[in-house]
């Protein structure tokens, strides 16, 4: 059996990242959170106040025998607008961010190389924040699983399913299946 590794990922809000990994194939779990602010265990309504300094991230663990970290940022860099600061559409602010926060050196070469060909391949300035990773908060049980369990939803209908298709349609080879 292989050990997993941990990826977080900060790209709007968190309901569309982990609607998007849990679909991956070697992702073993998808966990949404806060990570990247200043404040002890916050909540949701602390962080979407824009004052805590933490970013709406997912944590996935994976096994990298089955998909790389180079290849989740593929994923990653696919299904939100990495050229666009503290906003992912009518989401504004930097808990809203772009982040990739590294667990460890190899990852922070990855992502910055990743973010290099990206903005290279966009023509576009890439703004994705490349941190080291800080303590991970989870968030409240009511947004573990949120596309998953409210898939009619407004929002998930207007902004979350099209992330998920979009995955679909360019790592339809990734899914799990």
């Amino acid at each position: 059996m292989s050990q997993t590794e941990t990826a977080t990922l900060a790209g709007g809000c968190f309901w569309c990242l982990e609607a998007v990994f849990d679909e991956v194939r070697g992702v073993e779990s998808v966990e949404s959170g806060y990570m990247g602010g200043a404040l002890d265990n916050p909540s949701y309504d602390e962080v979407g106040g824009g004052e805590t300094g933490h970013a709406e991230v997912v944590q996935v663990r994976f096994d990298p025998a089955v998909i790389g970290f180079a290849e989740l940022l593929s994923i990653f860099f696919t299904v939100h607008d990495p050229t666009t600061l503290n906003r992912q559409g009518n989401d504004v602010g930097t808990q809203y961010r772009s982040a990739v926060f590294f667990h460890t050196p190899e990852q922070e070469r990855i992502a910055r190389k990743q973010s290099a060909h990206v903005t290279a391949q966009l023509g576009e300035r890439v703004v994705t924040e490349i941190a080291p990773a800080s303590r991970f908060w989870v968030a409240e049980p009511y947004h573990q699983e949120y596309f998953a369990r409210n898939p009619r939803a407004g929002y998930c209908q207007l902004v979350v399913a099209p992330k998920v298709a979009k995955f679909r349609q360019y790592f339809g080879d990734k899914r799990k299946g």
